[in-house]
């Protein structure tokens, strides 16, 4: 799978220094940054990154559907590679923690349901809010 550096560029997008920086950044997260943390990350590399280029960039890479801008209720968009296998979320709304998870059962289940209702599954989202569970 192509990294989202060589994914830019297949899209013509040019690589200035902070682009790049940014763009590593989020292809580095194992979790869901949003503009703030992204920023903080790319300012470790590059003290002068401004917000306004990390904003601007986070909208070209989404705009170019590299990347996909989540909001899971907290009030801040939150961003992750597009290229992922599809999976689904599950937050917990104690921390805030994002958990992925896939299920086949659930995917054949959402296939079945569209074709019940007379469509071709092309695509969709699943985020589920919940507290753990006390014993």
């Amino acid at each position: 799978m192509k990294t989202l550096v060589e994914r830019c560029a297949d899209k013509g997008i040019r690589m200035t220094d902070a682009r790049r920086i940014v763009v590593e950044v989020i292809q580095s997260s194992e979790d869901h940054p949003d503009a703030f943390v992204v920023h903080e990350r790319a300012r470790e590399r590059d003290p002068s990154i401004s917000s306004a280029t990390i904003y601007r960039t986070l909208k070209l890479l989404e705009d170019l559907q590299l990347l996909n801008r989540h909001d899971f209720g907290d009030g801040r968009s939150r961003y992750e590679e597009m290229d992922k296998e599809h999976h689904d979320h599950l937050i917990n709304l104690e921390t805030g923690e994002i958990i992925e998870f896939q299920d086949e059962a659930l995917e054949q289940l959402k296939r079945c349901i569209a074709e019940g209702l007379g469509y071709d599954l092309r695509d969709h989202r699943l985020e589920l809010y919940g507290i753990p569970i006390k014993e």
